[in-house]
């Protein structure tokens, strides 16, 4: 088969499809973040993706079982020791992480806070986790009386740092968070991101700003994108795809603000005349809903995503390939606020797929995508994954 000249790769970030056979070491048996946001809404509307083949993985409520397909389809379990954001994408692109990222359901250790109060030379408040939003209603004015540090984190592996911009200038903000990143790297620590979360404004009316930064790990090995790099092909990632590998085999990259803004950057990608990897996450499906555990809102933004699904589809030509997946599960409908230890599914498009597609074998890793995209490229295959390439030209392709 001849090689595709671009992929394209959207991680519908969080979007999980039923529990993985290792759920309950999880405390996440009966996740199911698809099916319980399906119920909830009476049914998804997302025509496009019932197209490509999303309820032939596993019937979706409301969604449609196509009888001809247009996608190959099938559901991926997570080979990795976590179901975190940096663990997900990592394993995509070829990476089996064996030791977790911790995270800190009831804050930080005393240690490495009194650390971090005496390296700074600020007092630290909050050291819990929280909402962004509500933690500034929370403690913003303190913060903005004493000049104390906002310290919280989430269910993912993070230290946020929350400061005022003419309180903590960035320059001190952004100094701050490169002293905590370089002493949560410890082991005892193992902290995946710190993150500088600046604010402006007045109590009761507090905005986060456009300046955030975030100070991730490097992947412990190469990558799939790393190869892609190294070999003069292009590795185009938008929205958090750099944060997450910290700036590691990207040739360019391109922030987002939200999951429309992430449409119509993936668009102008899909526009750009380019040779290699197209890489999107699309976070607000995970931070917007699933973390606050708000299924409507969730299901309506399923629904906005596929309504862009066309704009894409129809600008894609022979020579390119597209892949639909997810990096872990978050079920608004489940206990707590963390993600869930679930399968995610998996939808490859190509209009070279001239009779449509079919079911493929469930897959034992998420490095299948990234093993997929070195086959294509013909560059280093990554230790862990299994190109599908084969299976695709099986198909006819």
């Amino acid at each position: 088969m001849e090689k595709f000249k671009r992929i394209f790769v959207i991680v519908m970030d969080s979007v999980g499809i039923g529990e993985a056979p290792d759920a309950e070491k999880f405390g996440d048996k009966g996740a199911d973040t698809l099916g319980h946001i399906a119920e909830r809404m009476n049914g998804l509307h997302m025509p496009n993706l019932a197209k490509l083949g999303l309820s032939n993985i596993r019937e979706i409520k409301g969604v449609e079982k196509a009888e001809h397909p247009l996608a190959y389809y099938t559901k991926m379990q997570e080979a990795s020791t976590g179901k975190d954001t940096m663990t997900g994408h990592w394993e995509i692109m070829g990476l089996n992480i064996t030791q977790p990222f911790q995270v800190f359901p009831n804050g930080f250790p005393d240690s490495l806070i009194k650390a971090l109060e005496e390296k700074t030379g600020r007092k630290i408040i909050a050291n819990k986790p929280a909402s962004g939003t509500a933690i500034l209603e929370e403690l913003g004015e303190e913060h903005m009386k004493t000049g104390a540090l906002i310290v919280y984190t989430s269910a993912d592996s993070v230290l946020q740092i929350a400061a005022h911009e003419e309180i903590v200038p960035l320059d001190e903000l952004y100094n701050i968070c490169g002293i905590a990143r370089e002493m949560t790297l410890a082991d005892e620590y193992k902290v995946g991101r710190v993150i500088a979360r600046p604010f402006i404004g007045e109590p009761g009316h507090f905005k986060r700003t456009s300046n955030r930064h975030d100070y991730a790990l490097k992947p412990f090995d190469r990558t799939v994108m790393d190869e892609l790099k190294d070999a003069g092909l292009d590795v185009l990632a938008i929205g958090k795809i750099s944060d997450i590998f910290d700036g590691e085999g990207v040739t360019e990259s391109l922030r987002t603000v939200s999951n429309m803004d992430g449409m119509d950057k993936l668009v102008y990608t899909v526009e750009k005349d380019f040779t290699g990897l197209s890489f999107l996450n699309l976070v607000d499906f995970d931070a917007l809903f699933g973390h606050r555990r708000d299924p409507l809102g969730y299901g309506k933004a399923l629904e906005e995503f596929d309504a862009r699904l066309p704009e894409v589809l129809d600008k894609l030509t022979e020579n390119d390939l597209l892949m639909i997946t997810a990096d872990h599960g978050n079920d608004p409908i489940h206990h707590g606020t963390d993600h869930t230890r679930e399968y995610v599914p998996l939808l490859i498009y190509s209009k070279r797929f001239q009779s449509g597609g079919r079911q493929l074998p469930i897959r034992q890793t998420f490095a299948d995508i990234g093993a997929t995209v070195a086959d294509n490229f013909k560059v280093k295959m990554p230790s862990y994954g299994k190109s599908m390439l084969a299976e695709l030209n099986e198909g006819g392709a």
